[in-house]
Parts: structure tokens; sequence; C-alpha cells
């Protein structure tokens, strides 16, 4: 059943009940995987803050969540749920399955989370800890080296100024140029009246996402060139 995830078993039960979606715990009156999503989200958590807390040893508390939040949320953990092929090993109820359950982000995030709670009941922290670290050392590379794909610069901005300052970041589109059928639009991300970052796009949106991504990156900047204490 879990050759395909690869990981050291030793109470297959636990496993399954992993992998019992609601729906079908529903059905067949048994325990779902959700006390296990439940511990699986805290230990994952805890692995990964630890991880930034020592790759990063000079950065503030707000940097470090908003890096933890690049990897522990719904995307980030489908996308690697469906490497391992959970959806192929996922027991749902009969509505939720016919309806495409075994495809749904959530559903996979949330499987993906009971295995790490699973794992941690089964074999302890630090063996939990190693099989985590393997399993996103993509994305925690990516992140290290300051890529960040297929995130939302706007919210991730957001999120780091109302943590640290309470403050929030306004956009000003400053200039738009091109023909009428293919525009190009800059624009400007202000906090308290300060320009902290600019980037241009073929949407509005698209160049706020950019000024964005160039605010949070020159943060980053800033972050890493702070001397050791």
């Amino acid at each position: 059943m879990l050759r395909g995830i690869g990981w050291p078993v030793q109470n297959l039960e636990l496993y399954v009940e992993a992998l019992t979606h609601s729906s079908y715990a529903y059905e067949r009156g048994i325990s779902s995987n959700e006390r296990l999503e439940f511990l699986g989200d805290a230990v994952l958590g805890l692995v990964i803050s630890e991880y930034f807390f020592k790759a990063f040893p000079h950065s503030p508390e707000g940097r470090l969540t908003l890096l933890r939040h690049h990897v522990v949320n719904e995307a980030t953990l489908a996308r690697l749920a469906r490497k391992m092929e959970l959806g192929h090993y996922l027991r749902l109820g009969k509505g939720e399955a016919a309806s495409g359950g075994a495809g749904k982000k959530s559903l996979l995030a949330d499987a993906l989370e009971s295995l790490v709670g699973a794992l941690f009941v089964d074999l302890g922290y630090e063996e939990t800890r190693h099989r985590i670290i393997e399993l996103f050392r993509p994305v925690l590379h990516s992140i290290s080296e300051g890529k960040y794909p297929s995130l939302d610069f706007k919210t991730i901005l957001q999120e780091a100024f109302q943590l640290d300052e309470g403050k929030t970041p306004v956009y000003r589109i400053v200039s738009e140029s091109g023909p009428a059928h293919d525009k190009t639009f800059e624009a400007v991300v202000l906090v308290d009246n300060r320009k902290i970052g600019k980037g241009s796009g073929k949407s509005k949106k698209e160049a706020e996402q950019s000024a964005a991504k160039a605010a949070w990156e020159s943060m980053n900047e800033m972050d890493d060139s702070l001397p050791a204490e």
C-alpha cells in the first residue's frame, strides 16, 4: 500500500487511518484521518520552523514566519502529495470519490499532513524530521536560494508588514505604454508613502505582483546582509 511513499512502517494501521478521509470513515463507522492531520500539521510546522531558524540565524521572526508559510501551505503540500501519488491510496466515500476527491488539493494536502502525524506516532520525531526534510528538500533549497515559485507576493508582503509593523502596502500604477492591445503597466508599492518596490507586467495585477516580489526580495537581501551579533 505504501510502496510509492518509501517510508519505513512499523504500525501499518496508523498509515491506513492517515489515508482514510472522513467521507469513507462515516460510511463505515470507523476513524478518519482528522486527528492525525491535526498532529501532522503541528509536527510539520515545527520541523520547518526549526530548519529555517537554523538556516537563517539573523532573520527576524516575521521573515521566518513567512518562509515557513511558503512551505507549509496547501499548494505545496498538494504538489508533493501528487508526486507521492497519494491520490491512489486515499480511501474516499462514494460521493467524494465520484466528485474527483482523489485529485483535490485540499484532500491531498490534508492526507500528507496525516501521514506526517502517523510517521511521528510510529517512529518518533527524529525519523519524522529526517523524512520531512528529504521530502521538502527541493522546495527548501529553492526558497533558500531566493526562488519562490507560484506565490502570491502581494499577500506575502501584506502579511509581513502587518505582522511586523501593523501597516498595509499600497499599490499605484505609475505608467502605461504600448498599443491598446499590448500594453505594459508599471507599478510601485509604498508603505507610509515610501516606495519599497517597483515592477511591470502586461496587466495591472501582474505589475502589482511584480512590484511586491521586488519589494519582498529587497527585504530579504537586507535581512541577509545583517552582521552577526
